[in-house]
C-alpha cells in the first residue's frame, strides 16, 4: 500500500484551500479520506474539539498562510523545529503539520474500534505551540529527486545481491497499484503543487513501497544474521531519503510561495 500519511494529506488540501483552489468540503473530504471523522482540539479561540471544516477557518484567520508536514524519526527530527514537547509528540506519531505564519502546529492521535473488516477510524489532530524556526532536513524538490533516483538504483542492486527484492504475488499487486496512481499524477497531490513535487511524491512512494516489500516478503535469501544486517543497512538510507523527498514534496506549495 502506498504510504500517504495524514499530515500530508491535511497540508497538501489545506494548501489548496488556503490559496482558494478548492472549496472546503472537496478539502475535507480530501483529508478524512477513508477515516471516518478528524476533529481538532487546543484551537486557539474554541473551548473543545471543532470540525475541519471551522479548525481550517479558523487557522486562516490566525494567520495561517500555508501548512508544512514533518516525518520525524529517532534521532532525524525531519522537518521539525521545536519546542522540545512538540517535538516529543511529534515523534511519537511519526507526523506532524506545521503551520506558516503562525506558532502553531498539529499532531494526530487516532482511534480505531470496531472488529476486523468494518474497523471505525477517528482522528484528533492536537493542536500545540511551536518555535518559528527552518525545519529541519529539508531538501529542495531537486535535491530530493537527485537523492531519490540515486537511493533507488543503489538499494536494487543492493537488495538483488542480498536476494531480498520484492517478488511474488503480492508484490505485483501492490506495484499494479503503484503504477495506477502514478499514472493518475494529478490525484497524487492536490490543486496548486508543482509537476515536479508530483513526480517526487510518486517517486518517493515508489521508493517506499519497495523498501515495505523487501521487509515484508521475509528473508529470500538472506537467511544469514550477516546478511539480514546487511539487507538492513541497505535499507535503512533509503527510507530515510524517501521521508525527505515526502516532506520536500508536501512542503512545496508552501516553500514556492517564500512562506
Amino acid at each position: 500500500m502506498l504510504f500517504e500519511p495524514r499530515s500530508g494529506r491535511l497540508a497538501a488540501w489545506g494548501n489548496a484551500l488556503l490559496a482558494g483552489l478548492v472549496s472546503p468540503d472537496e478539502a475535507v473530504l480530501s483529508i478524512v479520506g477513508e477515516d471516518a471523522v478528524h476533529r481538532v482540539a487546543g484551537l486557539p479561540g474554541e473551548a473543545g474539539p471543532v470540525g475541519l471544516t471551522l479548525a481550517l477557518g479558523r487557522l486562516r484567520a490566525l494567520g495561517v498562510s500555508g501548512l508544512r508536514i514533518a516525518l520525524p524519526a529517532p534521532g532525524h527530527p525531519l522537518g521539525l523545529s521545536g519546542p522540545p514537547e512538540f517535538n516529543a509528540r511529534a515523534l511519537e506519531a511519526e507526523e506532524a503539520v506545521l503551520c506558516a505564519g503562525a506558532a502553531l502546529g498539529l499532531v494526530p492521535e487516532v482511534a480505531q474500534a470496531g472488529p476486523e473488516g468494518d474497523v471505525h477510524v477517528s482522528v484528533v489532530w492536537h493542536c500545540l505551540p511551536v518555535r518559528e524556526a527552518p525545519p529541519a532536513d529539508v531538501p529542495s524538490l531537486s535535491e530530493a529527486e537527485r537523492e531519490l533516483a540515486e537511493a533507488l538504483r543503489e538499494a536494487t542492486q543492493a537488495l538483488t545481491r542480498l536476494d531480498v527484492a520484492a517478488s511474488g504475488p503480492v508484490a505485483e499487486a501492490a506495484l499494479s497499484a503503484y503504477r495506477a496512481r502514478a499514472e493518475a499524477g494529478r490525484e497524487v497531490l492536490a490543486p496548486g503543487y508543482p509537476a515536479r513535487a508530483v513526480r517526487v511524491l510518486a517517486l518517493a512512494q515508489r521508493v517506499d513501497l519497495m523498501v515495505s516489500l523487501a521487509y515484508r516478503n521475509g528473508h529470500g535469501g538472506a537467511v544469514a544474521a550477516s546478511e539480514m544486517a546487511a539487507r538492513a543497512e541497505a535499507l535503512r538510507p533509503v527510507e530515510r531519503v524517501a521521508r525527505r523527498a515526502l516532506v520536500a514534496a508536501y512542503n512545496s506549495a508552501v516553500e514556492t510561495q517564500g512562506l
